[in-house]
């Protein structure tokens, strides 16, 4: 019975989530040439507005925002039916959750084989990284780590028996998540890790709800909180190089946006990524002052 409720509170929550996107592809209006779309974290709030100042800012063309579209499903699907023309992808996430290739650990091997593979299959085009990774990123409290004198993964595993682990909904499900995480690290939790919107889990990690959590290794919140990341000794996690996603149909009508979006390519850190994402999080700066601030330091 407990399973059964389980599930069908996850088909609800699905079926709130596919609901909720739709209306915000069909109810906004269209006024741009381009419709730019994020995913629902703080770091794609800013890399989907970097994308439409710096369109806006290079061409005369005017951007459409979608900010919070959905997961890296929904926005594939969207731009894949001509919804949306552009988002940011990360190059892991397009090789092993929407084409589901097995992990690679070359960078450069991944980057070509997505590029081709979306060219082919979907008529999209993966244009240059923008100069960062953003990899999944295990996460457990300072003091646990200086007390058990844990640095890597494989460490944390004679602990984690004991722990507790909070994981979104995505990262379970995901071939290059925790099932794959789990296998190759032996990894067990005192009881099946619970599911856990994205922006709770730093709240319940440092309220000890929770002993571990998956965040993304650029998050704002790791520093500041005192938290660490556990070094993954063993390289399971593939590349997860920040990339622009974009409609060849699109670029066609418009070569100048091909131009516009390319000049940003290899301009972001992950220090710097970081930086960003603690200003919105940690300070509450408003994401579009934050982006023209970042674009007017980078000559952009």
């Amino acid at each position: 019975m407990k399973r059964f409720l389980t599930l069908l509170f996850l088909s609800f929550s699905v079926l709130l989530l596919i609901t909720g996107c739709t209306q915000n592809l069909n109810n906004s209006s269209n006024n741009g040439n381009i419709i730019v779309a994020s995913k629902d974290f703080t770091e794609q709030d800013i890399l989907g507005e970097l994308l439409a100042q710096q369109i806006e800012g290079t061409t005369n063309l005017k951007v459409t925002r979608r900010p919070r579209l959905g997961g890296s499903f929904v926005c594939h699907n969207a731009i894949s039916a001509g919804k949306i023309d552009a988002y940011i992808e990360y190059t892991g996430t397009a090789l092993t959750a929407i084409l589901k290739q097995k992990p690679v650990n070359d960078s450069k091997e991944v980057y070509e084989k997505i590029k081709q593979i979306y060219a082919q299959q979907f008529n999209l085009e993966v244009m240059p990284s923008l100069g960062f990774e953003n990899t999944f990123a295990m996460i457990i409290r300072g003091e646990d780590a200086k007390r058990n004198n844990i640095q890597t993964l494989s460490e944390a595993t004679q602990y984690t028996p004991q722990w507790r682990g909070g994981f979104g909904y995505e990262f379970l499900e995901r071939e290059d998540g925790f099932p794959g995480l789990a296998k190759t690290y032996d990894l067990r939790f005192a009881k099946p890790p619970q599911i856990m919107d994205l922006g709770l889990i730093y709240r319940a990690l440092i309220q000890k709800q929770v002993d571990m959590v998956a965040g993304n290794s650029t998050d704002g919140q790791i520093s500041r909180l005192g938290l660490v990341v556990l070094k993954d000794d063993k390289h399971y996690f593939p590349p997860y190089e920040t990339v622009p996603i974009v409609r060849q149909e699109i670029l066609k009508k418009y070569p100048e946006l091909k131009t516009a979006i390319a000049s940003l390519a290899g301009k972001i850190s992950a220090d710097e990524m970081r930086q960003l994402n603690y200003l919105v999080e940690g300070e509450l700066r408003d994401v579009k002052d934050v982006v023209q601030e970042f674009r007017k330091s980078k000559g952009l």
